[in-house]
């Protein structure tokens, strides 16, 4: 998720570019307070800075610019496997000013408001910029301080979370010091981010015990606010069967709403039956946090009324503002919201910008196409890959719905390739292309 929304450590605006001297950056500060770009970009996250290396390729690096406050951009997908010990944390990060590309205006800073009607947006400095073209891909703001006990409690050991840079490596920990009880993983009641990997970890967790002698000490507990394991059913069937096989338990409609991490206690509401909890002690608690639109665009006007930018399904133009665009976590796409949604909706979103520019009617279409890898131990992988109507669209022409151990190389050291040279650079936009060839002459 990109932070240029939300509060929260990172620089402070109105420094454009590192490097530069005082007078360089307040001179930078006036002259982005006057400025106007025919393309602006909120978010250097994943489709913020995809995007933005398409549009200087449309209309040239000096009429871009990403508002983006923070230092350091992730290629999160690694956390699950940083979070089992798989991989270094180090290995997901990269300078924003190595990501961003060259040429295009880094404004280094927040979005305090957004003012379509007068094709303009306000910085948390008080700055103006105005645009002919906005793309909003500010990300989704996660919520730890929802769940009481939280994020205090992770201060505590036994206690981690994959979804967030200071306590990823603490879910490793965790992992290593189990000795015996309760384990358990979260998934809560709010729409999220990779909404397989709450449970890749539990299914890495499971393997890394059993490798290391501990797997009997272990109840292994999937507490989950949803009613199904998976929401697409042939990915599902495959997962309750490893879940089977694996002895592990699974209790539906259960939302977490305390950590008493003191105790070791971890508190769940059951949503099918109001005002009823439940306590469990744990052994080690992997917490996936309830998530949200970033603040900025609550009650915004692009908003809708839960707060996600709302676009057209198939073409990621604004329903409101044809001159506005929403990619990724941001937008109220019915879809995943992951990396590889973004690469899809990019791909798209690029020949809908051309079109709009041209006065002219977009014709290609987004059919919700996105991939979760779901990891199932260190070198398993259930690839799973599906449109709007949650039906498989596989790149392969071989059963996807099975662990493979190609499909782990793929995502443990193909994808990460993929992301910082293709994605990021707004040369990839998906398998479509692929998978029409791999699948020719077949039904």
């Amino acid at each position: 998720a990109s932070p240029a929304a939300r509060g929260g450590s990172g620089p402070r605006c109105p420094a454009l570019r590192p490097g530069a001297d005082s007078r360089g950056l307040h001179a930078a500060a006036r002259r982005a307070a006057k400025e106007h770009y025919e393309v602006l970009v909120l978010g250097g996250g994943t489709g913020g800075i995809s995007m933005s290396a398409r549009m200087k390729r449309r209309v040239g690096a000096a009429n871009v610019a990403v508002v983006e406050p923070s230092e350091t951009h992730y290629y999160q997908p690694l956390w699950t496997l940083v979070g089992a010990g798989a991989k270094r944390l180090a290995a997901s990060a990269r300078p924003t000013e190595q990501v961003m590309p060259q040429g295009v205006e880094w404004i280094k800073c927040r979005v305090a408001r957004l003012d379509p009607d007068k094709n303009c947006v306000w910085l948390e400095n008080n700055t103006k910029i105005s645009y002919k073209y906005l793309i909003i891909a500010l990300g989704i703001s996660l919520h730890y301080e929802k769940i009481k006990g939280l994020p205090e409690g992770f201060h505590h050991p036994k206690i981690g979370s994959n979804y967030s840079v200071h306590t990823v490596e603490k879910t490793w920990r965790a992992l290593q010091d189990f000795k015996e009880g309760n384990a358990i993983f979260t998934f809560p009641n709010t729409p999220v981010k990779c909404a397989g990997a709450p449970q890749k970890i539990m299914y890495l967790s499971e393997a890394y015990w059993r490798k290391t002698g501990k797997r009997s000490k272990a109840n292994i507990m999937f507490n989950t606010s949803l009613g199904v394991i998976f929401g697409v059913k042939k990915y599902a069937d495959a997962l309750l069967e490893i879940i089977k096989e694996r002895n592990i338990t699974v209790n539906y409609r259960r939302n977490l709403i305390e950590v008493r991490a003191d105790k070791q206690e971890a508190v769940f509401e059951n949503l099918d039956k109001p005002g009823v909890t439940e306590v469990h002690q744990y052994g080690i608690l992997h917490v996936t946090p309830p998530m949200g639109p970033p603040d900025v665009l609550i009650n915004s006007p692009v908003s809708d009324e839960a707060g996600w930018v709302d676009v057209d399904t198939q073409t990621l133009q604004h329903k409101k503002y044809p001159n506005v665009f929403g990619i990724g976590d941001c937008t109220n796409l019915p879809t995943s919201k992951t990396a590889a949604a973004i690469a899809a909706q990019s791909g798209v979103l690029d020949k809908t910008i051309s079109m709009v520019m041209k006065n002219q009617l977009p014709t290609k279409k987004y059919d919700g196409y996105t991939s979760c890898p779901l990891v199932t131990g260190y070198n398993k992988v259930i690839l799973a890959e599906f449109d709007y109507a949650a039906q498989p669209l596989e790149t392969f022409p071989i059963d996807q719905g099975k662990e493979r151990v190609t499909m782990y190389h793929m995502k443990a050291d193909v994808m990460p390739l993929l992301y910082w040279n293709g994605l990021l650079k707004g040369y990839w936009g998906g398998p479509a292309p692929f998978r029409k060839m791999m699948h020719l002459g077949l039904k």
